[in-house]
């Protein structure tokens, strides 16, 4: 059992009447709690550095817990995935022979006409076609009617549409006068 202060108190107190005169005495025990045990600010201490060191404690495992992680994975090598792609091929060039060209047949010294089936002349006809717009464009009066002209083997076609039938003449009898020219399909309308 514990110990228990007490303590006594006592006062003295002189009562007057007027007859008499008397004096009290008067006596309380004041008894004080116990003692024993911690105080609450001390508790509360106490409680507080508890929990601050459970706090370091869950720190600290989570910390080793992430080194452990870490030093696993930089243990084990890198997986690289390795895609493999097809490797490219050249291109493929396909040759292929010239068309074959018969020697041009020569009648009484004259080249005879190609019968049948049509010759490619590359060179021939966009040098045409050149000299043809080149032809219109220099002379001031054909210049500005517009004229669309195309070389086919030598065959010239003239499309567009003129004023009279005299500057439609005139375009044919310029186009018939360049080298190269076989034939002149006249399109150009009057209107």
């Amino acid at each position: 059992m514990a110990y228990q202060e007490h303590q006594a108190e006592s006062r003295r107190v002189v009562v007057e009447a007027p007859h008499t005169r008397r004096e009290e005495v008067h006596s309380e025990a004041v008894h004080y709690p116990e003692r024993s045990g911690v105080s609450g600010a001390a508790l509360a201490a106490i409680v507080i550095g508890v929990i601050a060191l459970a706090a370091v404690v869950i720190l600290f495992v989570m910390n080793q817990q992430q080194q452990e992680t870490a030093n696993a994975n930089t243990a084990q090598p890198p997986q690289t995935t390795i895609v493999q792609q097809p490797a490219q091929q050249p291109p493929v060039i396909v040759q292929q022979p010239a068309p074959a060209t018969q020697p041009p047949v020569i009648i009484n010294g004259q080249p005879a006409p190609a019968s049948g089936g049509s010759t490619t002349s590359g060179p021939d006809d966009s040098t045409t076609q050149a000299a043809i717009d080149k032809k219109l464009n220099d002379d001031p009066n054909l210049a500005s009617l517009g004229i669309t002209t195309t070389v086919l083997n030598g065959k010239v076609t003239l499309m567009g549409s003129v004023k009279t039938p005299q500057l439609k003449a005139q375009v044919e009898r310029a186009v018939r006068t360049v080298k190269g020219v076989k034939f002149v399909d006249n399109q150009i309308s009057v209107g």
